[in-house]
């Protein structure tokens, strides 16, 4: 029962909070000294500042992990002479030490908490320079090893220079610049009581007689109470003194939906002038809460679901350097789906978050980035021990927090799979360390709940002894996804709650890839559709939302994030996230809002999806496709251009009609009583027959071994699923439809395809054609084939996220073949692998004169092995 958010200081006489964001240089330096290289290419720029904006995103495996070099100068408006100053660092990742005009003033290991240097000594107050060391680079000793994210490397977070009087709030309790921790021991409907420590410090030669002034002090910002102490802090010496507020008469509780928060305003007034030297303000939220392993969790005495997602700090090219107003919108998209908690995962984030989670009513949980695997190490040990303390010191005084966490996914790689007995030792020291961080944080803070989260391996956690360790347990479930099948999810709960039937759970994670440019009818797993996004976010909904014993859930993501290593249909991007990177709301991010606002919504999902292609209905001159809207009404009624398509009943919170498109603009308009809402959609009708001379051919952009749309949004362009050929139409004659060569991989390729940014139109492809028909009218056409080797290349080891990854050997085959078009060769011998590379784009392009209504036939010649096609675009050009 813990409250807080990060302090804010009173810009009196004595006491001054400075941005020092601006006036920076940086260059990196592979040097290991305690100076910059000589010579170096130095750049001018602003805090926050990452080095892998770029380099994450190439085509070239890895990413700088080095060291880069920070300087600034330091001028000083005022006299600061007889003044303490402090350098506080926000987050600088991953290792940093910190030089004042060239002297070691003090370094830091973790890239995720706040940090404060103390520098008076070291000033000379005319031509001062900071001068910043950082570097990500792999340590065994420092978590994360490895992860499902990417370290970027840098001053990612706010630097602030303090100034303070020399008696002062402590300003460096393990990165607490506040030196106050609040907290609330009982609370209750009627009444409730506030401990107050603070932490003082006195850095003067002489011993100094204050008074210790601690105000409670409500949202109007009346004072509700008051205590005052006086005492003698002796010189060099710190002090901790505790004020208790014994009854806080019909508190106003804070929660999701009323996060009322009050005012702690701590101040040290002077014995003789009465000046305030030191001055801090904390929030105080009133509220209790407990989690119960068979009804779930509760807070405030009522029964809360806990629904919300994790969430990832990096943003679309800014990487985690990311402006304070972009990272406090995510908790106002967290909070406008109807969100109540937010997974800070998996590193403690900016101040910001927590504030903000405060303010606007989002219960959360922290963790510290032990992920996958650990060093056996004391070294290891010992950061993770400060990490976590960090962490909870520096989050102490948040009202959101109720969770601590330490570990997530520790066994998804394990180590030693070959040594049996060497494994097992290996397993003792991670339940060690478990133990060690779990007893470290209920020392720390008696009052919050503590978590580990695991995989869905239920029996290799509950057999080492994980899953008794922490208050509770957290499981990230990818049924359906990444292993088993999807019905298998509601299965696990259930099992836990067997097994483990004293034991509160979350679902700390659990969702599928939905790249916001592709689309499917027919969705089904890894075609990375926003529709089989929404089906498996509908199943896991139902039956987290139905089983009391499931504390809540977390989705995972609350946004697309970076992941350097991963490869796919967006290369270097997890896409599971509710929310693209750059933040546009998918089709699941509407469904969740559908799900858990209580107020009445009405959303055509697929917003985005504005430009849409299909082929005619038989003679008709429209196409029909499914179009849903996500709602938590009961019916809802669409218009298409202003004709109804007839009334709806929402089935799991999504109602469909099948809406026959016509050529050009087609204006929607879902109705549910006073709710509306509306989408205007250009659809380029593709003719059933090219005899139909009411619908001219155009243009066709068509994937082969493909049953997905994907939207081009650079070039504007539009892919359709391909076909077999039909009389008088369009399609492919033989062969068949690429499959990956994993067992997870039913769906085309997820590897990295180079030189294009559009690897969904390479990542599928028919193999073995024989032939490609377009029975178009006499003209002029462009024709583009598009080509690329799938099998073949460096070997790549499975990612640890792949949870049923088991790679089969790739046979690489030669393949030769040619190309002929209206029999005409257009392509002699073409050989992929030789020519061009393995996963690379190939694209060829020609044009065709069609004449005595022939058509335009595509032969595929083998010449060694079977010929392949990728994608194939037609445009008439008259």
């Amino acid at each position: 029962m813990f409250t807080c958010v990060s302090s804010s200081y009173a810009q009196n006489k004595t006491t001054k909070l400075i941005s020092l964001n601006d006036q920076w240089k940086f260059s990196k330096d592979q040097s290991v000294g305690q100076t910059p290289s000589p010579n170096l290419n130095w750049q001018n720029l602003s805090i926050p500042h990452t080095w892998n904006v770029q380099d994450i995103m190439d085509d070239e495996p890895g990413y700088y992990r080095g060291t880069g070099w920070y300087k600034r100068k330091l001028k000083f408006n005022g006299p600061v002479k007889d003044k303490e100053v402090f350098l506080v660092f926000n987050g600088v990742n991953q290792e940093a030490e910190i030089y004042v005009n060239g002297k070691l003033a003090g370094s830091h290991i973790g890239g995720y908490t706040r940090f404060t240097i103390p520098v008076s000594r070291f000033l000379n107050y005319q031509d001062d320079e900071v001068q910043v060391k950082v570097t990500n680079r792999f340590n065994e000793d420092i978590a994360p090893l490895t992860a499902d994210f990417t370290f970027f490397g840098g001053i990612y977070r706010n630097v602030n220079l303090l100034v303070t009087d020399p008696v002062h709030f402590s300003e460096n309790d393990h990165g607490n610049t506040s030196g106050v921790y609040v907290t609330t021991p009982e609370v209750s409907n009627e009444t409730a009581s506030v401990k107050v420590k603070s932490l003082l410090e006195n850095s003067s030669a002489a011993a100094s007689k204050i008074q210790v002034q601690t105000e409670l002090i409500d949202a109007d910002g009346k004072v509700i109470a008051t205590q005052s102490n006086i005492l003698t802090i002796p010189a060099k010496q710190s002090v901790v003194i505790s004020q208790d507020f014994k009854s806080v008469q019909k508190p106003r509780l804070w929660s999701p939906e009323d996060p009322y928060l009050y005012k702690v305003i701590s101040k040290i007034i002077a014995g003789k002038s009465k000046n305030v030297l030191d001055q801090v303000s904390n929030p105080l939220g009133f509220r209790w809460f407990k989690f119960d392993a068979e009804k779930g969790f509760f807070l405030n005495g009522k029964s809360l679901k806990l629904m919300g997602a994790s969430r990832h700090q990096d943003y679309k090219d800014m990487g985690n350097a990311v402006p304070d107003a972009l990272q406090l919108r995510d908790v106002e998209l967290l909070k406008k789906m109807g969100g109540n908690f937010l997974r800070v995962s998996h590193y403690p984030q900016d101040p910001q978050i927590l504030e903000a989670c405060d303010r606007l009513g989002i219960l959360t949980s922290v963790e510290i980035p032990v992920i996958n695997t650990i060093t056996e190490s004391a070294a290891f040990t010992e950061n993770c021990k400060n990490m976590q303390v960090e962490m909870i010191r520096q989050s102490f005084n948040h009202p959101s927090v109720v969770i601590w966490a330490y570990m997530n996914e520790i066994l998804l790689r394990p180590k030693f799979t070959d040594d049996k007995n060497r494994q097992a030792t290996y397993f003792k020291h991670i339940v060690q360390l478990a133990q060690t961080l779990d007893s470290l944080t209920r020392k720390e803070d008696p009052s919050r709940y503590t978590m580990i989260a695991n995989h869905g391996a239920f029996d290799s956690y509950h057999k080492i002894g994980l899953t008794k360790i922490p208050m509770i347990v957290g499981w990230n479930l990818y049924s359906g996804w990444y292993s088993g099948n999807i019905d298998d999810f509601g299965k696990f709960l259930d099992h836990h709650h067997k097994e483990l039937a004293d034991k509160p759970m979350l679902v700390t994670e659990y969702g599928a890839d939905a790249d916001p440019r592709i689309h499917s009818f027919a969705p089904f797993r890894f075609d990375k559709s926003q529709e089989y996004a929404v089906k498996f976010n509908q199943i896991y909904l139902n039956d987290i939302l139905k089983k009391p014993f499931v504390s809540g859930a977390m989705v995972w993501n609350l946004a697309d994030f970076n992941s350097e290593t991963r490869e796919e249909t967006m290369p270097h991007v997890n896409n599971k996230g509710l929310l693209t990177l750059g933040r546009e709301p998918k089709d699941i991010y509407f469904l969740y809002q559908a799900y858990l606002l209580n107020r009445p919504f009405l959303k055509i999902a697929s917003a985005a999806w504005k430009n849409r292609t299909g082929i005619a209905d038989s003679a008709s001159l429209f196409s029909t496709q499914p179009l849903q809207v996500t709602t938590n009404l009961k019916t809802a009624e669409l218009f298409l251009n202003g004709k109804s398509l007839g009334l709806k009943d929402a089935v799991d919170h999504v109602c469909t009609w099948n809406v026959p498109f016509s050529n050009g603009l087609n204006k929607l308009k879902v109705t549910a009583g006073q709710n509306s809402d509306e989408l205007d959609v250009d659809f380029t009708l593709q003719p059933f027959n090219f005899t139909d001379e009411n619908i001219p051919v155009k243009e066709m952009n068509i994937l082969l071994g493909s049953k997905r749309f994907y939207t081009d949004e650079t070039e504007h362009q539009i892919w359709m699923p391909d076909q077999p050929y039909k009389k008088g139409s369009w399609g492919y004659i033989g062969g068949e439809a690429f499959k990956g060569t994993n067992n997870r991989m039913s769906y085309g390729s997820d590897k990295n395809i180079l030189e294009t940014d559009h690897d969904p139109v390479y990542q599928t492809q028919q193999v073995g054609i024989k032939q490609f028909r377009f029975d178009v009218p006499d003209g002029e056409y462009e024709l583009t084939f598009h080509f690329a080797e799938l099998i073949g290349g460096l070997t790549k080891e499975a990612l640890a996220y792949n949870l049923d990854n088991n790679y089969q050997k790739e046979e690489v085959k030669q393949r030769i073949f040619s190309v002929e078009i209206n029999g005409e060769t257009f392509l002699e011998n073409l050989n992929l692998a030789a020519d061009y590379g393995y996963t690379t784009a190939v694209k060829k392009k020609t044009r065709v004169t069609v004449q005595g209504g022939k058509g335009i036939i595509l032969d595929f010649r083998p010449v060694t092995g079977v010929p392949v096609l990728n994608a194939l675009q037609l445009r008439k050009i008259y």
